[in-house]
């Protein structure tokens, strides 16, 4: 429906090129957003996608579908042709020792379907996935879309405002919005849940790279620590993502010791990739992740709800945030298509419960993801030494009832969520290992 209308904000009147009703607005076509409005179009519920950029390529996204992903995709009755995508499969997680190469996960044992983590684009799974949403006459996409205000009315939240590339303004009204707009969410800023977030320190940044994959170098992630750095090597098909740690709050003396350090840095602390490093010729290569944890002690408004790194930002420690988000979709689903499919009003109590649905795994693979961090990276890096295996993680390896556990909480987390029968595919075959 296209009507003109005139807004009054903090400034002069604003004229509105369109108004718009569906009954769920999802803000942000991240991993958790695209889930979500996928699930909800093909159950009935008209949904409308909205994306502040053009497009989904950006550098240095999360690439790792764990199984419970993969898992997810297959009640929706699409991983078969999902995995026909190109993409890697990591079966193990490994680490460099003092004492040798060490198999902190090994994938292959868990009883699934999937026992591997798939590396693929996000940008080829997000495109894979909003063509299937777009199948299904419920499902609305707009990208270029940013969301500038709130629409709020008696006390509940009923849609957003947004302004497209032209800068033209358009409004959306909504039963239920929900943020699902990353880490930076504009949703959870305009809402003032921001003011409840709970933030962790971890002890490290994160600098990103790109170096040429070999047709002979070891498949997986690989890891390396000692003598102060770190290093974690991601197999991206053709080429290494490239995950060098440092100590937080040393970014600006890395720049000042210059390119020609790192490199050597690099070298030294991998030395079979050595060969690679004279592929960083200049800064703009790199990009340094600030690293967070944090959670949101409320993640929902009367008509709002904040779901994946709008809710808790996780560390890239173990790769889960994307499978956490996906989860937090599933969960929504679950709870909020029924009401949405009927366009009941959406009840507080139905917003609470996805977030106790959810919130007890997040707080405990973050605390978890703390102790590693803590534990593990910080102090080897502090050392300036070989990295040794702390003792509770080398017991636990050589104990065969608990040496899958952290296979299987790096591949499904605690408590995962899965959908329920109603709302999957037709043909799914998924067995959890849980």
């Amino acid at each position: 429906m296209n009507v003109r209308t005139s807004l009054r904000g903090a400034g002069e009147p604003r004229e509105v090129r369109e108004s718009f009703e569906t009954r769920c607005c999802v803000v942000g076509a991240g991993p958790a957003g695209v889930v979500l409005a996928l699930v909800l179009a093909r159950n009935g519920v008209a949904v409308l996608l909205l994306e502040a950029h053009e497009d989904f390529d950006r550098d240095f996204r999360g690439d790792t579908l764990h199984p419970s992903a993969l898992e997810i995709m297959d009640e929706l009755g699409l991983a078969d042709r999902l995995l026909q995508l190109r993409h890697t499969k990591i079966h193990t997680a490994n680490i460099m020792t003092g004492a040798g190469l060490l198999t902190v996960a090994d994938f292959r044992r868990l009883k699934t379907k999937f026992p591997f983590i798939a590396m693929m684009p996000q940008v080829d799974f997000l495109n894979f996935l909003v063509a299937e949403a777009s199948r299904h006459p419920d499902f609305q996409l707009r990208l270029g879309a940013r969301v500038e205000e709130l629409i709020e009315e008696g006390g509940r939240v009923r849609g957003v405002r947004y302004r497209d590339g032209d800068g033209a303004w358009h409004e959306v009204r909504a039963k239920l919005t929900v943020g699902a707009d990353g880490r930076g969410s504009r949703v959870r800023h305009l809402s003032g849940l921001e003011a409840g977030i709970m933030k962790t320190s971890p002890p490290m940044d994160v600098l990103w790279f790109r170096v040429p994959r070999k047709a002979d170098d070891p498949s997986g992630v690989v890891a390396r620590f000692g003598r102060g750095h770190a290093v974690v090597l991601l197999d991206r098909l053709g080429e290494w993502q490239c995950g060098y740690i440092i100590l937080k709050g040393t970014y600006q003396q890395v720049r000042a010791d210059g390119l020609e350090a790192l490199r050597k840095s690099f070298a030294e602390i991998a030395p079979e990739f050595a060969d690679r490093a004279e592929h960083l010729k200049d800064w703009r290569q790199i990009s340094m992740l600030s690293v967070e944890s944090s959670r949101l002690r409320v993640w929902h408004r009367p008509g709002l709800l904040l779901v994946g790194d709008a809710a808790h930002v996780m560390s890239p420690f173990g790769g889960v945030g994307i499978n956490y988000a996906i989860q937090d979709a599933v969960a929504a689903a679950n709870a909020l298509a029924d009401p949405l499919r009927r366009g009941a009003e959406i009840t507080g109590a139905q917003l609470q419960a996805v977030q106790r649905r959810r919130e007890l795994p997040t707080r405990i693979i973050q605390s978890l993801q703390a102790f590693a961090q803590r534990i593990g990276i910080a102090n080897a890096m502090r050392a300036r030494q070989t990295f040794n295996v702390p003792l509770p993680l080398r017991l636990l390896l050589r104990t065969p009832v608990l040496r899958r556990l952290p296979a299987r909480l790096i591949a499904f987390g605690f408590r995962p969520s899965r959908l329920r029968r109603e709302l999957r595919g037709e043909n799914y075959s998924t067995r959890s290992s849980w």
